[in-house]
């Protein structure tokens, strides 16, 4: 049967066994697959030719795309001409059905749970669409064009990687036989322009009083850990912290994946690099914390500690590269304190777990937790001090925490904000020393001038 027959076919309603609009989109995809194939023969080389420009390509990609369509006998409306063009265009030049949540700057995730399947978040909630790839064959050809873009590789020896888009969004992909029904793909997506702390202040996220707190905290080389979990919009924060460092200074940046941007001329970004097909020349976060430190840094800004990294990275706090930043995945401010003695084990070093909190507790001066709530904001809910050792326990103190008592309001948005607790932290005088000035009434008239 010719294309021409079956979305006649396809165009009557209610005869066959299937759905008449599920019955054209068959037809409609084998037509997307023979064009696709028809456009990458006769363009060819052109497709990857570094001097043409991308508006030249796009041209031409488009051009040709509508003379194979023409040539075809089909009853393609012009509707399904230009949704075609755009499909195919999308995949020769793009990613395919993504490219549009990619495009549109309110989708902040995109998370592919199969070829048919495909999730955004919107504004800290989720929602199913109706996008979809032609099979898991596409689906698989994407993520092969994304990993390719950062020389990373994806098939059965490496089934998952973390690689990045061209604007610094981060991707996970996960393939069999890791992922069971197949290829699982998640983007977060960064904005083009870089939040501002302005930007944070109007989502609120923080208040201006905190932000000017934060301000202080950076400019005063304090060691700041961000926390929180999984999509709490650490990374975020961490970036707006960053230009907070004073633009004199020497930072390097270590991630996994490079997701900072930084808009200080001074800054030097080392990326990790997972092990190549014969398992060698595999470059950890801590080997780059290592090699950044003979690199006079005045500031180390990590992306994530997960891992045996934690050791060094306390280590160059305590040894003169104070003013460092990073972000930590935990449930609160006390569960930061577990994670990094877990995580400094993880480094084979056998140390006391004394010892262990000592370094911490001397090493980390403050952590800023952010959630995300149940209405979808993420907020910054506590900033805690790391006030010393008393004994064998490391002692915390919350100098701001999120109202929750404020309730909902009619929106179902929480109706609270982040407030002082009253009590003064004990490196006001330090920040003082340095020139800083903080005014003490930022936190709380039951604040006594010279102390608690």
């Amino acid at each position: 049967m010719s294309l021409h027959e079956r979305l006649a076919q396809a165009k009557k309603s209610g005869n066959g066994e299937k759905n008449p609009v599920e019955s054209r989109r068959v037809v409609l995809d084998h037509l997307n697959q023979k064009i696709h194939r028809a456009l990458v023969e006769q363009l060819g080389p052109d497709l990857y030719n570094q001097t043409t420009s991308a508006d030249e390509l796009r041209d031409k990609v488009r051009k040709t795309l509508l003379e194979l369509i023409n040539a075809e006998q089909t009853t393609l409306g012009s509707m399904e001409k230009a949704r075609l063009i755009e499909e195919i265009a999308h995949d020769v030049m793009g990613y395919g059905p993504l490219e549009h949540f990619l495009a549109d700057p309110d989708v902040t995730e995109v998370m592919v749970n199969d070829a048919g399947t495909i999730y955004i978040e919107r504004a800290g909630k989720i929602y199913p669409t109706e996008a979809r790839f032609l099979d898991e064959a596409h689906l698989r050809r994407i993520i092969d064009k994304i990993v390719a873009q950062v020389g990373r590789r994806i098939d059965e020896s490496v089934p998952m990687v973390d690689a990045r888009l061209p604007d610094g969004s981060r991707v996970n992909a996960i393939i069999p036989p890791l992922a069971i029904g197949g290829a699982k793909l998640t983007i977060r997506k960064f904005a083009r322009d870089p939040y501002q702390i302005k930007d944070l202040v109007d989502f609120g996220t923080m208040t201006p009083l905190i932000a000017d707190f934060l301000d202080a905290c950076v400019r005063g080389r304090l060691n700041v850990i961000v926390s929180g979990g999984t999509g709490s919009g650490k990374t975020t924060t961490l970036n707006v912290l960053s230009s907070f460092i004073p633009t004199d200074e020497r930072i390097i940046t270590i991630e996994d994946a490079v997701e900072l941007q930084l808009h200080q001329e001074h800054v030097l970004q080392l990326e990790s690099r997972p092990p190549n097909i014969e398992g060698r020349g595999q470059v950890t976060i801590r080997d780059l914390v290592r090699n950044a430190l003979r690199m006079r840094p005045d500031r180390i800004v990590v992306g994530e500690v997960r891992g045996g990294e934690a050791l060094d990275m306390l280590q160059a706090m305590n040894t003169g590269h104070d003013g460092s930043l990073s972000t930590v995945h935990a449930n609160s401010p006390r569960d930061v304190l577990s994670r990094l003695e877990t995580m400094v084990l993880m480094s084979g070093m056998e140390l006391p777990v004394r010892a262990i909190r000592e370094q911490v507790a001397s090493a980390v001066d403050i952590i800023v937790h952010q959630a995300r709530l149940r209405d979808g904001t993420r907020r910054i809910t506590q900033i805690t001090e790391v006030e010393g050792m008393e004994v064998d326990v490391i002692t915390l103190q919350d100098i701001f925490a999120f109202d929750f008592a404020a309730g909902i309001d009619e929106s179902g948005r929480f109706a609270g904000t982040i407030k002082p607790t009253g009590l003064r932290p004990k490196f006001m005088q330090r920040l003082s020393n340095q020139g800083i000035k903080v005014d003490p009434s930022i936190f709380g008239s039951d604040c006594l001038a010279g102390g608690r």
